[in-house]
């Protein structure tokens, strides 16, 4: 919504929605409710040194999973129900690799508990916050503000007078730090992050919002660094790798299923290949399950027009339209990854021939190929399969976002929404 003042905001803070109360809330549900138990169920006798171990791990655990949570909760589309059952999860699972391997021992019991009280306590607390969940944002006049005013998933006011009363119910301010504000309006954004407010710049808050860079110019304004993280890149790449290898066992009843199941309903053969571009512009051959008919399938291969996927395109068959929809057509893009041409998360991989189409249609098309194409990534999570130029426009702003974003925690958090597309088939066509 859009209030001419910000006195007709009258929102009270919960001290629901604060990160203390949550992670007192956690160690009560994960650390002394499972002692408590433990202890009613001996009677009051001596504790074990086991489970002051699994205490103290599912201490650890409240602390892991309320750092990947922070760590993830920068990046924009995300809803708690996305990223508490993986950040819980996760650190809890971390502490019992850790039992594992150094064979230190531990209360199963506790343990169990513990995860079970995390969880119960954390989704109990999401429905409870649900209705605290929109953040309100006061608009510093000036500048291209404009921009930020039709996304919906904030309140905007505007900020008429350069005071912190002027702007007390808001959470946050935005201002466009490259416009002339003018004396007054600059040492209230001061006072503002002095204060304690968060103060952000129009553009990097648009972004954070929308989840895609807008397309002017590749300067270092813009993204930082034109060439990602090396670092993670090589580190990326080896644990695309390990998962690839250990997802095999998995995966291979899965991709027999799905062979078996294209054999019978009908002729033609069972996987696609199609020339693709991949990293650093390099072409490679990409395998995947067939879903057309075998003749659209093949002129897809040379023809612009014919690897375009429409809505309900009627070249895809009765198995071809689950396999799309479940996204289970990629697996075999896991020999891929093992063959080092893909990672798991990245862009995806465009046709040869429509990679040089939109390269001539669209200025840096090409910045793309910087990092390792992808089987999931921002794009497909966010908006789904696209065709026409103006939706790729878009998508390449999606791809720029994770690469100017390149990092293990949104690598995360894409594999985490890529379940929910698993399940839901968002996107599909």
């Amino acid at each position: 919504m859009n209030n001419s003042s910000p006195a007709r905001l009258t929102r009270k803070k919960s001290i629901y929605t604060r990160q203390r109360f949550f992670l007192l809330g956690a160690f009560v549900a994960a650390v002394l409710l499972p002692l408590a138990i433990r202890a009613l169920l001996r009677g009051g006798e001596f504790i074990e040194e086991q489970t002051w171990n699994a205490l103290a791990a599912n201490s650890l655990a409240v602390l892991l999973s309320m750092w990947f949570r922070a760590s993830i909760d920068q990046y924009p589309g995300n809803r708690a129900s996305y990223l508490l059952f993986p950040s819980i999860v996760a650190g809890h699972a971390f502490n019992a690799v850790a039992f594992l391997f150094t064979r230190v021992g531990y209360d199963r019991l506790v343990l169990l508990l513990g995860l079970t009280g995390h969880l119960v306590f954390a989704y109990a607390l999401l429905m409870l916050l649900r209705r605290h969940q929109r953040s309100v944002i006061g608009i510093v006049p000036g500048g291209e503000t404009a921009k930020v005013r039709d996304i919906p998933t904030i309140d905007w006011v505007d900020v008429e007078a350069p005071s912190l009363d002027a702007a007390r119910e808001c959470d946050a301010l935005v201002a466009d730090f490259s416009a002339e504000l003018g004396d007054e309006w600059e040492r209230f954004l001061a006072d503002a992050a002095l204060d304690g407010r968060i103060v952000y710049q129009v553009k990097q808050l648009a972004e954070s919002l929308t989840g895609r860079v807008e397309i002017e110019h590749l300067s270092e304004n813009s993204f930082g660094s034109l060439v990602p993280s090396r670092g993670y890149f090589y580190l990326k790449g080896v644990a695309d790798w390990v998962a690839a290898l250990i997802s095999l066992p998995v995966a291979l009843p899965m991709m027999l299923g799905a062979a078996v199941a294209i054999k019978l309903d009908g002729k033609g053969p069972i996987l696609f290949r199609q020339t693709r571009v991949g990293h650093a512009g390099k072409l490679f051959t990409v395998y995947k399950f067939r879903t057309m008919l075998p003749a659209a399938e093949a002129a897809a291969v040379d023809d612009r027009t014919a690897a375009m996927t429409g809505e309900r395109d009627p070249r895809i068959t009765r198995v071809g339209a689950v396999l799309r929809r479940s996204r289970i057509d990629e697996l075999p893009q896991i020999f891929n990854v093992l063959l080092g041409q893909m990672s798991w998360i990245g862009p995806r991989p465009e046709a040869q021939a429509l990679s040089s189409w939109y390269t001539g249609e669209i200025p840096f098309y090409r910045y793309r190929h910087v990092v390792k194409p992808g089987i999931s990534g921002w794009a497909q999570i966010n908006q789904g399969h696209v065709a026409d130029v103006d939706a790729v426009h878009a998508k390449l702003q999606y791809d720029f976002f994770y690469i100017k974003y390149f990092s293990p925690w949104l690598d995360l958090l894409i594999a985490a929404r890529t379940v929910r597309t698993m399940l839901t088939g968002f996107g599909s066509k």
